[in-house]
Formats: structure tokens, C-alpha cells, sequence
């Protein structure tokens, strides 16, 4: 099986909103950990925050989940691996759910306010419209790779 991954040096993985399986985030999840392990992740991190609440709601292990990609699997494998392996077998419903409430998440302590806002301020100084993580995620991947906020 050939491997291929994307050059996160060269473009940014697909965005948070994007779902493999009912799931947010999953495949911008598989990008980086594809990109990881061909050591072409630039700045991206595989098994960051957002990745490790992906991790902890279905149910498997981020160092397990890279030696299955590192095999060359495509994301309809990857997903059929992750369902067959997860330890929390979650229901469309509930998949849905988490989704919905992943992608309407914002920064809750003053700490994380802060740091929220100097990087919308140092992304995108005239957008007030960015509210949310995966809005701050998007904004950043296109001013990363040459958009104009």
C-alpha cells in the first residue's frame, strides 16, 4: 500500500467544520498525523488539544491511531478502523451532537479570552465576525498560506 500524505509546509490541512463519519475535525486530524509521520507537518501538530478531545470522546489512543495511518489507509479505512476500535461506540446522534457543539466552542477563561483575541487581532485586525476555535482556525490557515484577512 503507498502512502501518501498532504505538505502541510505548503498548504494548510483541511479545515475543523470538515466531517469524516458525523465527525468535525477528523479529517484535518488524519491530515496532520499523515503529514507527521512524513515529516512534512510544518507548523501543524498531530495530538494537540483539539485532536486529544477527538481522542478522548471516541475512545483510542493518538500513538495507536498514527501506526494505522503510518500503514498507508485511506480515510474510509481509517474511519472503519477507528469504529471497530473506539471504546465509546457513539451513536450518529451523539456524533452529531458533539460535532454541533465542537464547532460552536469558544474560549471560556479569561486566560484563553486573551490569547484568543491577540491572535484574531494579529490574523485579522479588522474582523470582529471571528467568535469561535474552528472560526480562528480557518482565518489562520488562509492568512498562513498568503489570504488577505
Amino acid at each position: 500500500m503507498s502512502f501518501s500524505a498532504p505538505d502541510l509546509t505548503q498548504r494548510a490541512p483541511r479545515s475543523p467544520r470538515v466531517r469524516l463519519g458525523g465527525y468535525v475535525h477528523l479529517p484535518r486530524l488524519l491530515d496532520k498525523g499523515r503529514a507527521t509521520i512524513a515529516k512534512k507537518n510544518g507548523e501543524f501538530k498531530y495530538d494537540c488539544p483539539l485532536d486529544k478531545m477527538f481522542f478522548e470522546f471516541v475512545g483510542i489512543n493518538s500513538a495507536a491511531l498514527k501506526k494505522e495511518l503510518a500503514k498507508g489507509a485511506g480515510d474510509g479505512e481509517i474511519l472503519a478502523w477507528i469504529e471497530q476500535h473506539a471504546k465509546h461506540h457513539r451513536c450518529a446522534g451523539s456524533i452529531h451532537l458533539w460535532s454541533c457543539l465542537m464547532e460552536q466552542r469558544v474560549p471560556t477563561s479569561v486566560e484563553m479570552r486573551g490569547y484568543f483575541n491577540e491572535n484574531c487581532k494579529k490574523l485579522a485586525p479588522k474582523r470582529e465576525d471571528i467568535g469561535t476555535w474552528f472560526d480562528m482556525l480557518d482565518v489562520d490557515d488562509y492568512v498562513t498560506f498568503g489570504g488577505q484577512p
